[in-house]
């Protein structure tokens, strides 16, 4: 078996590319926003911040927050085929 060459970022080329006109400085508002308990999110990277981000193959799908905060991050959890997956995201990877 061979073995698998790369990280855990690789072959996001475009999936993680920005559109022309979000790019530049992060809005501080997007950074800082705030969530309940039990609000539905969409995962999305913002591939300018490392922090707090989720394995790739689950951008583009949505979320419930369950915990409030955890640091800086929130705790969400989606459903992948039938099992329940729970992540700590930060807020910039996050919108409603």
């Amino acid at each position: 078996m061979a073995k698998r060459i790369g990280s855990s970022m690789r072959k996001t080329r475009y999936k993680l590319k920005k559109h022309y006109r979000s790019r530049g400085k992060l809005s501080l508002s997007r950074y800082f926003q705030e969530f309940a308990q039990g609000d539905k999110v969409n995962l999305i990277i913002n591939s300018s911040v490392v922090t707090g981000r989720f394995y790739p193959r689950f951008h583009g799908l949505t979320g419930t927050v369950t915990g409030v905060m955890k640091g800086a991050c929130y705790e969400v959890v989606i459903n992948d085929k039938n099992k329940q997956k729970t992540f700590y995201i930060h807020p910039i990877h996050l919108s409603k």
